[in-house]
This record gives C-alpha cells, sequence and structure tokens, in this order.
C-alpha cells in the first residue's frame, strides 16, 4: 500500500464508525423496543447492555484491524483465520444483502423527499429516479476517490450529528407530544406476558443491530495514515454513538412518554414537532434524506474494498483488484455495486422481505469474526504494533461479545427459524460455489499469500 493511499486520519476513521452505525433504525426503532420491553428500567438497561456490548465489540475490532490492517480487512479476517472459502462465503452474502439494502434504503429516501417536496406520497417512478440519481451521485464521489469520498462523508455525518443533537435538545422545551399513529400488528408484551427474562433477551436483538455496522470500518484498515489511528478511531465512534442513543431515548420518553411511545410511528418527527410544531415533520423529513445519503455513500465506499480483497486472493474475478491510476478509485466493483444497487431498486420495498435472513447471519458473522482475535492473538501477528496496555482486558471483552452474538443467533432461530434455514442454505450455496469454481484454481496457483 503506497504512502499516497493512506489517507484516512483520527477524525475520518471516527466518524466512519460513527456513520456505519447511526442509520435510520435509531429515529423509530426505540418505539418497537418500548413495546417489548415491559417497563422503562428494561429499556433502559436494554440500550445501555447494547452500548456496553457494541464497546467490548468494538475493542475486540480495534485490536483486530490492528494485527491486520488491510483493505477488505471484513473478508481477510475470515480468509487469514479460518478459511478462504469461509471468508468467500460470508462476504458473498454480505455484499448481496448491502446492495439490497442500500436500494431498498435510497428507496425509503424517495419518500422523504416526496414528503418534503409535495406532501405526500409520490409514484414508483418519482422513488426509482431519485434512488438511482443518489446512487449516481455518490458513486460520481467515491470515483473521485477516498479523500473525496471521505470529506464528503464526514461532512454529511456531521450535519447528522447535529440534527440528532437538536432532537435530543427537544427535553429542554419542556412540551408533551401526543404520538399521530401507531404500527399495527407489532408485537406488545407486558411482564404478565413474559418473563423480565424474557422480554430482555427479545428485545436486546433489535438494540443490538441497533449498534452493528462498526465492524465494517476494518475494510479501510490499508488506507490509514497511523495504524494507531484504527483502534482509537473505532473506540471514539462506538462511545459517541452510545452517547447518542442514550440521549435521544431519554428524550423519547421525556417528550412523548414510555407509554404512548410504544409502537408509535415516527416517533423522530414527534420531536421535531416539539420544536417546529407541524412544520417538524419538513424537517424530519430532511434529516432522514440525509442520513439515506450519509448512508449510501458509506456503502459505496466500503463495499467495492471486500471486492477488492477477495479479487486480491482470487476468490473474485481479477477485474475487481484494479484501481484508477490517478484517483485510486476501486472502478470496477463501484460500477458493479452501484448498477446491482440500482438494478434492485426497480423491484420496489418488497426486496426488503427477502432481507430477514441477513439478521441470523449476521449474528453469526459478527461473532465468529470477533473470535478471530484469538487467532490472530495465538499467531502474534504483528505484535509489534500493539502498545500501551488498553487492550489488556481485550480477550475478556471479546468472550463477552462472541458469546452475546451467539446468544442472538439463538434468539433468532426461535423468533424465525425458516429465516435461519434461508441463511444456513444460502451460506452453503456460496460453500459449494467456492469448491466448485475456486478451490481447484487456487490448489493449481498455490496457497495463500501472508498479508
Amino acid at each position: 500500500m503506497t504512502k499516497s493511499n493512506s489517507q484516512l486520519n483520527l477524525f475520518d476513521i471516527s466518524l466512519i464508525v460513527v456513520s456505519l452505525v447511526i442509520g435510520m433504525g435509531i429515529f423509530r426503532n426505540p418505539a418497537s423496543v418500548a413495546a417489548t420491553s415491559g417497563t422503562v428500567s428494561i429499556f433502559f438497561f436494554l440500550w445501555v447492555a447494547g452500548g456496553l456490548i457494541a464497546l467490548f465489540g468494538a475493542l475486540t475490532y480495534a485490536e483486530i484491524g490492528q494485527r491486520l490492517p488491510a483493505m477488505g480487512g471484513y473478508y481477510k479476517i475470515f480468509a487469514h483465520c479460518y478459511h478462504p472459502s469461509i471468508g468467500f462465503s460470508v462476504n458473498a452474502i454480505i455484499l448481496i444483502s448491502n446492495a439490497a439494502s442500500l436500494a431498498i434504503v435510497a428507496l425509503i429516501g424517495a419518500d422523504y423527499v416526496s414528503d418534503l417536496l409535495f406532501g405526500k406520497p409520490s409514484g414508483i417512478f418519482f422513488n426509482t429516479m431519485v434512488a438511482i440519481v443518489a446512487v449516481a451521485v455518490f458513486f460520481s464521489v467515491n470515483m473521485m476517490g477516498l479523500k473525496t469520498s471521505s470529506r464528503t462523508q464526514n461532512i454529511l455525518t456531521v450535519v447528522k450529528m447535529a440534527l440528532i443533537v437538536l432532537l435530543i435538545a427537544a427535553v429542554l422545551k419542556g412540551v408533551v407530544i401526543e404520538p399521530h399513529g401507531y404500527e399495527e400488528g407489532s408485537p406488545f408484551y407486558t411482564l404478565n406476558d413474559k418473563s423480565a427474562v424474557s422480554l430482555f433477551l427479545i428485545s436486546l436483538i433489535p438494540v443490538c443491530f441497533a449498534y452493528g455496522g462498526y465492524q465494517q470500518t476494518i475494510n479501510f484498515g490499508a488506507e490509514v495514515k497511523d495504524s494507531k489511528s484504527i483502534p482509537k478511531g473505532i473506540i471514539i465512534g462506538i462511545i459517541i454513538v452510545i452517547a447518542m442513543y442514550l440521549l435521544i431515548n431519554v428524550a423519547y420518553t421525556k417528550v412523548i412518554g414510555y407509554d404512548k411511545m410504544k409502537n408509535a410511528s415516527a416517533i423522530g418527527a414527534l420531536l421535531c414537532e416539539a420544536w417546529f410544531g407541524k412544520a417538524g415533520g419538513k424537517v424530519f423529513d430532511a434529516l432522514m434524506f440525509i442520513s439515506v445519503m450519509a448512508y449510501v455513500n458509506i456503502v459505496l465506499m466500503s463495499n467495492p474494498r471486500v471486492m477488492y480483497a477477495m479479487s486480491e486472493d482470487k476468490v473474485f474475478p481479477k477485474i475487481f483488484s484494479y484501481r484508477h491510476p490517478k484517483t485510486g478509485a476501486l472502478v470496477p466493483g463501484l460500477i458493479v455495486f452501484s448498477l446491482v444497487t440500482i438494478i434492485v431498486a426497480f423491484f420496489g420495498k418488497g426486496v426488503d422481505n427477502i432481507l430477514n435472513f441477513t439478521m441470523f447471519l449476521d449474528s453469526i458473522g459478527m461473532s465468529t469474526s470477533a473470535a478471530t482475535l484469538f487467532i490472530l492473538r495465538k499467531r502474534k501477528e504483528n505484535e509489534q504494533v500493539i502498545t500501551g496496555n488498553w487492550n489488556k482486558l481485550t480477550p475478556m471483552f471479546a468472550g463477552f461479545f462472541v458469546l452475546s452474538y451467539f446468544m442472538i443467533a439463538v434468539g433468532v432461530v426461535i423468533k424465525d427459524v425458516r429465516a435461519a434455514f434461508i441463511g444456513t442454505g444460502l451460506l452453503a450455496f456460496f460453500l459449494l460455489i467456492y469448491f466448485l469454481f475456486y478451490y481447484k484454481k487456487k490448489k493449481q496457483d498455490g496457497h495463500l499469500s501472508n498479508y
């Protein structure tokens, strides 16, 4: 990796973490968590527990990222510590689900644009065109290179964080806002229905997924100016996220009320209403659109790097390892990932139904990727770069994190066994693809090189 490609500093890494984690879920997800948590004490304990798990995970991935600083690091750790077939299968699924989810998020963003401009939903054609334009704009930004895309991401993330702070400050208004509607058919539990432990475990699944995403930061490991910025950036970023999540949940319970917010729709918009009255909905539309734009950009930044790493290991076509000689942009990966996203966008929001199984695979992926810390430590990978005392307790944190996500995977199986079967079947399918098309070729070419 040349010096010119090592462009990310501590500030960049910290904001990448924030942008990978804070999506649209925190603006509506707490309403469903409130509906299944039973009591306000369990509700807040869930967000604290989820934050601790995320912090333990951040410390784990911080050390992993420092021990194996590679472009497309989330692929590399599977391939390097387990087997290339595992790296290929897990990340092939992630690439597909990320492209599909990006298309869906872009389409949802189009809904907010429509409401902002026209005050009502628009047709499929308008939404699809807005989604395609959004992807095309940030495709162009990423084609200009990492420096341009990371600066764009920083601006979008800072604006989004400022707007979240504004929502949190709604508690200062001293008003109570009544919900305008509720999500029909959503789960609703009380302590009379289930035990506190059951309610906690059920509700912890969406909380932990709200905190997820920071593990993808290690995809930028080879492009950081100073490897020490990787652990610092991940830890700083996740601490910012935890603080914002806890504070905005305090705002929800104060401005809306814990009981009234249960399964309430558009709770984020209600905080905007506390500030701006009826015009608050328009402000919220703008906030959500900025969140969508930040998500579009970070996904286009991250995923082509995984494709690059897989191409380097010859489990993906060679063309995906091509970089533009001037900008360093990963041109083939950007083109293919953007085209797949645009194609999926034509199918509309119904695609969201096929993404339920990714909850199971994400849990397995998080637990098994975090467990690579023990393998990297045993092999003493890059031992010379690990300095200071910050990571002395990391193995204990990693063990807790692995166990937590394994239990979440079990919870997903209990909740939706069909989704777990689909996810497992898809994983087996890609394993078969690997051994049919790549394994023999890799044996002929020799073993993987060390990275």
